[in-house]
């Protein structure tokens, strides 16, 4: 299958990166290159781009759609190692990077993928193929209490416990190895009153899953502060999020870095010595305009988050 993704907030997310024509910029998200080739675009000769992707097919489609530029270095990894991956490519500082973190049209679309609950077949989820562990694994390896725990805080479902409670009890007669039979299970988990509330009711666990085997939300969380810390003076770093979990764990992450004192409230200075990083750009998410939600239904709930780097100051 081609691969095929549409980048949600494209323009938007260019325009407040801010492209400097001899810059480096970093995208670690790079699926089929969207944003890495409007940013290239912008650069000149002596300007980098570094793209980033853990998914072999992302990486082959973004190496096509990207040949006729000479200024690039596509590597396929998870962005949790992203200081190694700026050190290969003899960088310590850069002047932006850019994460999408939506799951692609292709990985969706793509049957043996595993990632859709829409579509029969086995229980995969991986973003990166060379990974031991799958969905099929988490589903029938993890114990009630485990599968309570990631439904409920990866996929806020209201129904962790009865969805987790119905796949064990389903697994004891035979392991579950598809997409389709796990959905039917969720389904028939949830109170037939509230199955088509919010779209079909697997959906949510899913997500939890698929987040879980990932490590989604760990990877994102422990390197924000990394590559805030890796721009240069000036700097931009742009996240594009599809859930509130990963919205959360952005804005805080922003908040924290432009605001950093813990000193308490009633102290007339500051003693901690925590010092400002730079400011957020975006004070609200900067979300997609209705002609692209309804050109792509999968950009709904797409939210732009953008720091920029300043020389540490006292607050």
């Amino acid at each position: 299958m081609e691969f095929r993704h549409e980048s949600v907030l494209l323009g938007e997310s260019i325009e407040m990166l801010n492209v400097k024509p001899e810059g480096t910029y970093v995208d670690c998200t790079l699926g089929g290159g969207g944003h890495a080739f409007e940013i290239l675009r912008r650069l000149n000769k002596n300007g980098l781009l570094i793209g980033i992707d853990q998914d072999e097919a992302a990486v082959a489609a973004a190496s096509e759609r990207l040949k006729d530029f000479e200024n690039v270095i596509i590597i396929r990894d998870n962005y949790r190692n992203f200081r190694n991956v700026l050190g290969e490519c003899h960088r310590e500082k850069v002047e932006g990077v850019i994460l999408d973190l939506g799951v692609s049209s292709y990985q969706l679309d793509t049957p043996d993928r595993g990632f859709s609950y829409k579509l029969d077949a086995p229980l995969d989820m991986r973003m990166d193929r060379r990974q031991a562990l799958t969905a099929r694994d988490i589903v029938n390896g993890y114990s009630v209490e485990e599968l309570t725990r990631v439904l409920r805080d990866y996929g806020e479902e209201r129904y962790a416990d009865r969805i987790a409670q119905k796949i064990a009890a389903a697994r004891q007669e035979k392991e579950i190895a598809s997409t389709t039979e796990l959905a039917e299970l969720i389904k028939n988990a949830v109170p037939a009153r509230e199955r088509n509330k919010k779209g079909h009711p697997a959906k949510q666990s899913f997500q939890a899953i698929r987040i879980e085997l990932n490590d989604e939300l760990t990877v994102l969380e422990e390197s924000l502060d990394e590559m805030i810390d890796s721009l240069s003076e000036g700097g931009r770093i742009a996240v594009i999020t599809f859930h509130s979990l990963e919205d959360r764990i952005v804005k805080n992450c922003f908040r924290r870095n432009e605001s950093p004192c813990t000193c308490p409230k009633s102290f007339p200075v500051c003693i901690c010595g925590k010092r400002s990083k730079g400011r957020v750009v975006t004070k609200k998410p900067v979300v997609p305009e209705e002609t692209e939600t309804a050109r792509n239904n999968r950009a709904k709930s797409a939210k732009l988050r953008v720091f920029e780097k300043k020389e540490a100051i006292s607050l």
